[in-house]
């Protein structure tokens, strides 16, 4: 309410044409802009690879393409804001959240969703020791995390789940929601990741969330081979295809195109996450901070 809400504040002097859009688009699923994008499997497994053999350090490739997100917010925060009734909001954290097997080994014992929030000064192996340290608080003989709890009891009362969620929604709108819901709650990040290539399925253009503000939705498929022209001999490459959804409304194509830009630069040469940025952008002033995470 009066512009603030628990997780962003509302921009001020946005361009006419920026503002009128969420009028024209008033949905998240009316805005969706859908992207393809395939990254160099072979780099980044000659990347991976290196991180073990020569550092001692294990990087996955679900890591790499999460700390280029975070690398690239870092330089354009205007791709972090979000659009809820109609007001645009630049959100006071860096966060991703995706779903995981509680048992990798046993998909019938179910899934958890996993939120994290990250600073944007993280470098890839910051990135990497958080979600591990995620993964693993909710997996195995864990407690039930908020979420599942809260929809546990949601379905255990008939009716109930429709009218607790009807309410929320009501409040959100008006930045009134509780803050606990939205600090614990998947639906309320700036990207949202899934992993489909774990479970043998193809990159995906996954729709964007009404509920909630999401604005980015990325989704990584099985490795393609790609016949490919190279020293003027045609070899097949392995590609890694990743889907993209996006909200077209937080901002303009051109910012857009420079973060796509950057994440395909980090992407192609992760050694440059290695190191913290050398300067951080933070949207209208509005800093903010995560503490890191100490692997033992």
């Amino acid at each position: 309410m009066f512009g603030r809400r628990a997780d962003g504040r509302r921009i001020k002097g946005i361009d006419p044409v920026m503002q009128i859009t969420p009028y024209v688009m008033p949905m998240r699923c009316d805005a969706q802009v859908f992207l393809k994008h395939r990254v160099d499997m072979e780099n980044l497994a000659r990347y991976i690879r290196q991180q073990k053999t020569e550092k001692n350090q294990q990087i996955t490739h679900m890591q790499i393409v999460v700390a280029a997100y975070v690398r690239a917010i870092s330089r354009n925060p205007e791709v972090n804001r979000f659009i809820m009734n109609k007001q645009l909001f630049a959100r006071n954290n860096c966060s991703a959240a995706f779903t995981i097997l509680k048992n990798p080994g046993d998909a019938d014992e179910g899934e958890s969703v996993v939120k994290i929030k990250f600073d944007l000064t993280d470098t890839i192996y910051d990135v990497r020791d958080r979600m591990v340290a995620s993964v693993a608080a909710n997996r195995g003989d864990q407690p039930a995390s908020f979420t599942d709890r809260l929809l546990s009891a949601l379905f255990g009362v008939p009716g109930l789940a429709t009218c607790v969620v009807g309410f929320v929604r009501v409040l959100d709108r008006y930045g009134l929601a509780p803050g606990i819901l939205i600090e614990e709650l998947p639906f309320y990040v700036g990207m949202y990741i899934t992993n489909t290539a774990s479970i043998g399925l193809h990159d995906v253009n996954h729709h964007l969330y009404n509920w909630g503000n999401v604005g980015l939705f990325l989704g990584m498929g099985m490795t393609e081979k790609v016949a490919v022209v190279e020293d003027g001999k045609a070899r097949m490459k392995r590609y890694l295809p990743i889907g993209i959804t996006a909200d077209e409304r937080v901002c303009s194509g051109a910012h857009y195109a420079r973060f796509f830009s950057d994440m395909r630069r980090y992407l192609d040469h992760p050694e440059l996450l290695e190191l913290p940025p050398e300067k951080v952008r933070f949207d209208q002033g509005l800093e903010y901070h995560q503490p890191k995470v100490h692997q033992e």
